[in-house]
């Protein structure tokens, strides 16, 4: 099974934001153990490096994503990830990218704290909470 996994999710875990940490840790714990493919878009590992820039040297960079590279698969942005989420017209630009890179790989899933931003997504997203409720 096929995971593109969204940032928040990641964030989650490497803040240990509270109290969401112990479900996005078991989605990393899935993928680390081979329960599913998770999926990282390069694009969102640039904003967790934009979110959690105060807190990590570039040392620590190069260390989170060598930890994310063990885990997930990161997936490159293309031009045409960028224009289809134009074409898409969502709110949020960023989500509309998630949704594109999510159909070209052909996730099953998105797994996301922010469902309601992937109405409109060709790849159903839930929360972690949601998918072990449905797995």
């Amino acid at each position: 099974m096929k995971l593109l996994i969204d940032a928040n999710i990641l964030l989650d875990v490497l803040q240990k934001r509270e109290p969401y940490v112990h479900a996005s840790s078991l989605i990393w714990k899935m993928c680390e153990v081979g329960s599913a493919e998770g999926y990282v878009s390069s694009l969102t590992f640039s904003n967790l490096i934009y979110v959690m820039r105060k807190e990590l040297s570039p040392e620590k960079i190069r260390e989170t994503l060598q930890l994310l590279k063990l885990i997930f698969r990161l997936t490159d942005l293309t031009v045409s990830d960028i224009t289809e989420a134009a074409e898409k017209k969502w709110p949020d630009f960023e989500d509309a990218i998630q949704s594109t890179i999510a159909e070209r790989i052909h996730a099953d899933y998105i797994i996301t704290r922010n469902i309601r931003d992937f109405k409109e997504s060709q790849v159903i997203a839930f929360t972690p909470d949601e998918f072990f409720a449905r797995i």
